[in-house]
């Protein structure tokens, strides 16, 4: 058996320990610090956004855009149903409702679907969108690019201007993602709604062991977050607080691996193209991205009838390899929650394998990979 080809681990072979090490020196390694100001104004100049703010993860990420725009107790908001569940339990969070979407071929949210759910199952009466089966308001739709894929934001951010819905764009997968065509060539995943959200988890593009990043070109929106953020302090000398906030900043240290990491980003999306080529050149079809964006390649997903019994073949080999998430809508915290005409996310949940694909995945290590396929498909 051969060395072990892991799923996605990070690549530290940049300036971190530099950064880090300097952030421990100076004594800055809380909540406090230059790395933090200076990671977020690079990440926001990077995606091309007005500002950012540092978080301690993707989920708090997603929970505190939701406040920025007006979620609360009894809203509903549109949500896919093939994603990691930390983009719906926010919703949740806030004692709000998720309507579950359908994913069409990019994985991603359903264009069409959405249309016809806001047309047919709801009604809309003065700039409000009404759940007839509820009687609900929903209020917004997070949108997830899967994988590093783009979702159709053309048409979801006309059905959200058409039924006046906010869009919360969960980019955590999809940094360094953006359109090279049509009407928003060169936007980055995350900018195109009205707030957007990243993570820095350890499997991610780039990591800071744990965190996140909220950006808007909405002033409001950001200072929201960031207020929220940092307990909502309104006097910091003495403690003076007017709302409810949260522990959610990034910590310096983190924010200087992010740094470290940030300046690798671009070389990191060349080797993931690099691995993805050559996986397909070698015969293994993977899973297309849309031919309108330039993607991150985060993960490589490999349509089989065989799902488990491949994931347990190159287990047995030393190849780990994951399944798509199990639909949230058919969880049992979920159960309840109304999903509409899911069909095409059953398919992919029940086909789709993801393969080796970290940055410093090796062209042997793909060529194992793929001979360890093929030897597969020929047994069976």
């Amino acid at each position: 058996m051969g060395h072990f080809i892991p799923l996605s681990v990070p690549n530290l072979k940049g300036k971190e320990l530099d950064y880090v090490t300097h952030a421990v020196e100076t004594e800055w390694v809380s909540t406090a610090g230059p790395y933090i100001s200076d990671f977020e104004h690079n990440i926001a100049k990077y995606v091309g956004a007005s500002e950012a703010v540092a978080c301690q993860s993707g989920t708090a990420g997603l929970h505190l855009a939701l406040i920025a725009c007006g979620i609360s107790r009894g809203d509903e908001v549109i949500v896919p149903t093939l994603t990691f569940i930390a983009a719906v339990n926010p919703v949740k969070y806030l004692e709000a409702e998720p309507v579950f979407m359908d994913c069409d071929d990019s994985l991603a949210m359903d264009p069409y679907k959405l249309e016809e759910f806001c047309k047919q199952e709801c009604y809309f009466k003065e700039n409000i969108l009404f759940n007839k089966k509820s009687g609900r308001q929903i209020k917004a739709i997070i949108v997830v690019h899967i994988f590093g894929n783009m979702a159709d934001m053309e048409r979801i951010m006309q059905i959200a201007q058409r039924y006046n819905l906010k869009v919360i764009e969960d980019a955590t997968e999809a940094l360094g993602t953006y359109y090279i065509s049509g009407m928003y060539k060169d936007k980055f995943a995350g900018t195109i709604g009205d707030i957007g959200v990243y993570s820095f988890n350890g499997n991610k593009i780039i990591t800071t062991g744990g965190g996140g990043m909220i950006v808007s070109n909405n002033k409001e929106y950001i200072n929201r977050c960031r207020y929220l953020s940092t307990q909502a302090k309104d006097d910091t000398l003495y403690f003076l607080h007017d709302e409810i906030g949260y522990n959610y900043r990034m910590t310096n240290l983190q924010a200087a691996l992010g740094l470290a990491q940030l300046e690798q980003l671009e070389s990191f999306i060349s080797t993931k193209q690099t691995n993805y080529m050559d996986y397909q050149s070698h015969g293994i079809p993977l899973l297309k991205f849309r031919d309108t964006i330039r993607p991150n390649y985060w993960f490589y997903s490999y349509l089989t009838h065989e799902r488990d019994n491949l994931l347990q073949y190159l287990s047995n080999q030393n190849i780990q390899t994951r399944p798509i998430w199990r639909l949230i809508h058919t969880l049992r915290p979920y159960k309840e929650a109304q999903a509409y005409n899911i069909e095409k996310a059953l398919y992919y949940y029940d086909h789709v394998l993801n393969l080796p694909c970290s940055t410093n995945l090796t062209g042997n290590e793909v060529a194992v990979v793929v001979n360890e396929i093929s030897k597969f498909v020929k047994n069976n």
